[in-house]
């Protein structure tokens, strides 16, 4: 490859990390605070789409297993289509992650860095004060529950 091209796709991929890392740094303790909504989509895609991963490698898991385990000829063709089709759905997602950046299974520097940033991004969501310290809700009420 082009030494030109090649330092083009790494500024590339340092812009997409900055802008990425930009994305999270914005948000601060305020829940209600609209910043905070900001690129919100893009990241639950991101878990959605690693999730579901997860779960398709777990399905080929069990269902490797489920025909391992199985006598019955048909059942065994019937595993082994299903079998063939989780590992393509697996794939099928793997590509999607990666052509959208949100997987990086080849780069692992590029891996770490995302899975900091995702660290990173629970513990600020954990640490905001989502629910009021005082609980209490006695008197809010227009009138009294109904007694049993």
């Amino acid at each position: 490859m082009n030494a030109h091209l090649l330092k083009l796709l790494s500024q590339k991929v340092a812009l997409h990390q900055f802008s990425i890392e930009r994305k999270v740094s914005h948000l601060n303790h305020d829940y209600l605070d609209p910043i905070n909504a900001l690129n919100v989509p893009e990241m639950a895609d991101m878990t959605f789409a690693m999730d579901f991963l997860m779960r398709a490698k777990e399905g080929v898991r069990n269902t490797a297993i489920a025909l391992t385990e199985s006598a019955s000829p048909d059942l065994r063709a019937l595993l082994r289509k299903q079998l063939m089709q989780g590992i393509a759905m697996h794939q099928e997602i793997t590509e999607l992650m990666i052509k959208k950046k949100w997987f990086h299974p080849y780069e692992l520097r590029e891996q770490y860095k995302l899975d900091q940033l995702s660290a990173n991004n629970t513990i600020m969501i954990g640490n905001m004060k989502l629910f009021p310290g005082e609980t209490n809700r006695k008197g809010m009420f227009d009138r009294t529950p109904d007694s049993l």
